[in-house]
């Protein structure tokens, strides 16, 4: 119905023309005063035949379409020499496709080339830059005691954690040919991540109350002791005093809960605080916020299946929320 709708309307001007031809016959027979046989015949012979154009036109409209509708199920496989050939009209309009589509593969080869010229760059700086990050570790472990060591120990350490985001943020899109999924237990790849931030509990003088978690979950790793890292350093950072808390939500099946007693985030942050480069007030006070991590969870953790969401309130905390589950699993190629 739909495709009858559309060849009338593409055709309504033919339609028009007729209609006329048919009110100039009339008007000729009115004027030679010709009997009402000879007009009656006449617009039967001139529908007769219209009737006919008209069927053969929309047999070859429809089948057109249809030739076009098998092309889109295989869009972009297909080249512009293989479509349908149309009218002088319609082959200026390939002929633009053409150019464009040709304009755009020459902008996509550009960009893969200008990315993967990126990605060897990136991949060259961080095996660089960890040559003179360990020969660092190695100094301020041989320097003698004194008021900065401690500090410049705290300040590499924060120059391996943006390295190490670096170097996540240019895996994330082959991400999902690097998983490896297998059953864990929580409570181990947890004390993973909070092993990473012992010394930073201990400096800035901050609580951490984690509970016995006896849950097996299916995940890799890895990367979900990457994110956990993420989210603990995200909590260290905007948490002054007070405590961190790592617990199994009671309410929410398999849902880890890393709750602090920070300074909260602004509720017309909380829906864009996954966003890529977001920092939002926290961050612009900051200074220093990338607005990278808590997107790089975000990905990682969809890439594994895995949910993520925020609770917070200004000025007494926020919690975040991982659901676990095996039934959001999701296999990739």
């Amino acid at each position: 119905m739909r495709l009858v709708c559309t060849y009338i309307k593409d055709r309504i001007k033919m339609g028009l023309v007729f209609c006329s031809c048919a009110l100039l016959i009339l008007l000729n027979h009115f004027l030679y005063q010709q009997s009402f046989q000879v007009i009656i015949f006449s617009l039967q012979l001139c529908g007769a035949v219209s009737g006919c154009a008209v069927i053969l036109d929309f047999i070859k409209y429809r089948k057109k379409h249809l030739e076009l509708q098998q092309f889109y199920a295989h869009a972009p496989l297909f080249e512009m020499s293989q479509l349908p050939k149309g009218n002088l009209l319609e082959q200026d309009y390939q002929v633009l496709l053409k150019q464009l589509s040709d304009y755009n593969r020459k902008l996509e080869e550009q960009m893969a080339s200008r990315q993967e010229e990126q990605m060897e760059y990136y991949s060259m700086w961080i095996h660089q830059i960890k040559t003179p990050i360990a020969a660092m570790h190695l100094l301020i472990q041989l320097a003698e005691e004194g008021s900065y060591k401690k500090e410049m120990g705290q300040e590499l350490f924060k120059v391996e954690q943006y390295v190490e985001m670096v170097l996540q943020f240019q895996r994330l899109d082959s991400l999902s040919s690097d998983l490896f999924l297998k059953s864990l237990e929580l409570q181990d790849v947890i004390k993973q991540a909070v092993k990473k931030y012992s010394v930073l509990f201990i400096r800035k003088k901050i609580a951490l109350e984690l509970e016995d978690i006896q849950e097996v979950i299916v995940s890799d790793e890895k990367w979900l002791v990457y994110v956990l890292e993420q989210l603990i350093s995200n909590a260290l950072k905007y948490t002054m005093e007070g405590s961190i808390r790592i617990y199994m939500d009671s309410e929410e099946k398999k849902s880890l809960v890393i709750e602090d007693t920070g300074i909260g985030i602004r509720e017309e942050d909380i829906p864009r605080i996954f966003d890529r480069g977001f920092t939002g007030y926290n961050g612009r006070m900051d200074k220093k916020s990338t607005g990278i991590g808590l997107y790089l969870c975000k990905q990682i953790l969809d890439k594994l299946g895995h949910t993520i969401w925020v609770e917070s309130e200004l000025g007494k905390g926020t919690k975040f929320i991982l659901n676990l589950e095996e039934s959001r699993l999701e296999f990739f190629s």
